[in-house]
């Protein structure tokens, strides 16, 4: 079954408003900002966003006052540190007041996890003693029925939507994913709908051809979109590097709310799609971030 889609058709069918949406899993690679600017542009509400290190779309989403809540590990710039419309949300309700519940980058993977298993929380020891058992954090502790030894809770967390970024993906959503996939294969487990923002769409006959590397299968997917530099300024391993300028940029262009609106107003309201990004983005700085020096892996032999 065909399940491609464009980038608003997806996001028009697959995301509403008051969905938790995990995002990012692949930790500082392969962040899904195309998906993340149209949900912007459509002006989605009350959303919850759930990812270890999300970094600038987290900030980006929060500053147009789609998100009413966070779950997260951290949400900022990778390069420069500060997400300034995060903080103005928790600080000042600006654009409007934040929920969070706080995470570890260990924590919020093994409530993925959980989700992912169908069980409703999942044990550990590392939380214990912390100040992340205290206040308004969601885990709680028990006595182990085996060992009498304190465990901390992690409950599980299963998000409406998963929107994974991938290199290449078949017709039918079946996704080859290769390089750090940080919880990718979690977060599609664990969520509801999964959608698939792919470099390339090929045949089943490549998927086929090496089916190790395909991390999430087409049954769980709904929608796949060919949206070629999707996850720029992030890298997309194989394809194009960090943009180390943009994230250098958009730190001092959204330290004042009116900055950052000025920001909003070019790079996401200011385009129709991605296409019209890439041309804002220019050629010349694409070609700035290919990759310079290929390092293919070895052939294998699946041969019987």
């Amino acid at each position: 079954m065909q399940k491609i889609f464009s980038m608003k058709e997806a996001v028009l069918r697959f995301v509403e408003d008051g969905d938790s949406i995990v995002m990012g899993a692949a930790l500082e690679a392969a962040i899904p900002f195309a998906f993340g600017h149209e949900i912007i542009r459509q002006e989605k509400k009350n959303l919850t966003l759930v990812g270890p290190i999300s970094d600038m779309l987290f900030d980006q989403m929060i500053g147009s006052g789609c998100i009413h809540k966070v779950a997260a590990a951290w949400i900022g710039n990778v390069i420069m540190g500060v997400g300034y419309n995060m903080r103005r949300a928790v600080e000042e309700g600006i654009p409007r007041k934040v929920e969070v519940d706080d995470y570890t980058n260990f924590t919020i993977s093994l409530a993925l996890h959980a989700g992912a298993l169908g069980i409703p929380f999942i044990p550990t020891k590392s939380l214990l003693g912390t100040g992340m058992m205290s206040g308004r954090m969601p885990f709680q502790e028990m006595d182990c029925p085996y060992t009498k030894e304190k465990l901390a809770l992690v409950p599980a967390l299963n998000p409406d939507v998963a929107v994974v970024q991938a290199q290449r993906a078949d017709e039918e959503g079946n996704t080859h994913y290769w390089g750090g996939s940080g919880v990718t294969k979690e977060a599609a487990l664990s969520a509801r709908k999964v959608i698939v923002v792919t470099e390339e769409v090929v045949s089943k006959k490549v998927i086929r051809r090496d089916p190790n590397r395909t991390l999430i299968p087409g049954f769980l997917v709904h929608a796949v979109i060919h949206e070629p530099w999707g996850a720029h300024p992030s890298p997309m391993q194989g394809y194009y590097n960090r943009d180390h300028e943009k994230y250098m940029s958009y730190y001092q262009e959204s330290k004042e709310r009116e900055g950052y609106l000025r920001w909003l107003d070019k790079w996401v309201f200011g385009v129709k799609d991605r296409g019209e990004y890439l041309k804002l983005l220019g050629e010349e700085k694409m070609k700035s971030l290919l990759i310079k020096r290929r390092r293919k892996s070895l052939t294998v032999d699946y041969g019987y």
